[in-house]
């Protein structure tokens, strides 16, 4: 038995009786072999497992590639959740655990130097290396820019320091909350969320100087 096709676009997501029904149900049911349950979960938790994913890689198919993944790994591992916790809680696990796989398989990506940068980017560093007064960076529009920027340096750090970042900073877990969903010690994530910081924070200043060094 085979899953439903994966479409992650929810305009054209099945549409079916299962809309009340709950999760531990929806799984028992798509276990059995109904599709139309297996749907309703996609339909549910897509959108989180494609926003979640979409914080690790850039490229849409990327994006694509590991929520497709995501759902595949959950329809075969239906018989594991028993509802003793959520079912998103139990999909943004192996969504983390997939996306590090993921991370872990692909080839470290060069690292990024200035002339990678965007002209909203570059400009975002001149200012910065001009001491704009701080409330200049205030605007929504220089803090996206701002969080592109530190994003593009993320996916440039090794997959744990992106994986602590992205679940701690990004998604505003708990370190508790970290430990359950990687497996790893309390300790481990701890020093890893401290380093990883450290690497981002040297990241940025290493782009700054370069820039401030630049021709």
């Amino acid at each position: 038995m085979s899953p439903p096709p994966l479409n992650f676009d929810q305009e054209h997501c099945l549409t079916n009786s299962h809309e009340q029904t709950s999760d531990l149900e929806l799984a028992r049911l798509a276990g059995e072999g109904d599709e139309s349950a297996f749907a309703e979960i996609m339909r549910r938790y897509s959108p989180r497992v494609f926003r979640f994913a979409s914080r690790f890689f850039r490229q849409r198919s990327l994006v694509e590639e590991a929520a497709q993944e995501v759902f595949l790994k959950a329809f075969t591992e239906l018989g594991a959740f028993e509802g003793r916790g959520s079912m998103e809680g139990w999909l943004t696990r192996i969504t983390t655990n997939t996306c590090l796989n993921m991370l872990r398989s692909s080839k470290r990506r060069p690292e990024l130097t200035v002339s990678d940068l965007t002209e909203d980017e570059s400009t975002w560093l001149e200012n910065k290396l001009a001491d704009v007064a701080t409330e200049r960076y205030l605007s929504k529009e220089r803090s996206l820019v701002a969080a592109d920027l530190a994003g593009r340096v993320l996916q440039n750090l090794s997959p744990d320091d992106q994986l602590v970042l992205t679940l701690i900073d990004g998604e505003g877990l708990a370190v508790k909350e970290v430990v359950e969903m990687t497996g790893w010690s309390e300790s481990k994530v701890k020093v890893q969320a401290f380093r990883a910081r450290r690497r981002m924070r040297e990241a940025v200043e290493k782009l700054l100087s370069l820039r401030k060094n630049g021709p």
